[in-house]
């Protein structure tokens, strides 16, 4: 079994640290390498599908980024303890009718002691953006560093 660190119990700056790495690997948007930080056994809750194990949460993601094009993602601590960290997000992406959508939702995590995801409950709204009003124009792929957080766009 491989741990991925940082490991619970969490601080403000690992739980910080926990999230930037699943925003990196989600903006990667890879679900085979995205799937590897969860648990074998992990129990998630996406709008309205509730994938149970690696296999069906990648099924998932490959839907999801086959529908959700040029998907740029950031994600924020909301609370965190012990166990568990609780993340707001942002999503910018656009349909293959090339309507852009701003995402907005909330994220509950659950890892066990090697520090892998075994549960996700995630709600997530969509709202419709033009596209001269997109905030998120980093070229594809990790947000730079200096990219500003969801706080400092205002979301």
């Amino acid at each position: 079994m491989s741990q991925r660190p940082p490991l619970p119990p969490f601080t403000r700056e690992t739980a910080v640290q926990k999230i930037r790495l699943a925003e990196d690997a989600w903006n990667s948007r890879d679900p085979a390498r995205i799937v590897l930080v969860y648990s074998a056994d992990t129990r998630w809750r996406n709008r309205v599908e509730f994938p149970v194990g690696r296999d069906q949460a990648q099924a998932l993601l490959e839907r999801k980024w086959a529908r959700e094009l040029d998907y740029r993602l950031i994600k924020e601590l909301w609370a965190f303890e012990g166990d568990r960290i609780a993340v707001r997000f942002v999503y910018e992406w656009h349909d293959d009718a090339g309507q852009w959508f701003r995402s907005h939702g909330n994220e509950n995590w659950l890892f066990d002691g090697d520090g892998l995801m075994t549960q996700r409950h995630a709600s997530i709204n969509d709202r419709p953006i033009a596209e001269d009003q997109r905030l998120f124009r980093w070229p594809l792929g990790r947000r730079p560093d200096d990219h500003p957080g969801l706080s400092e766009l205002g979301l």
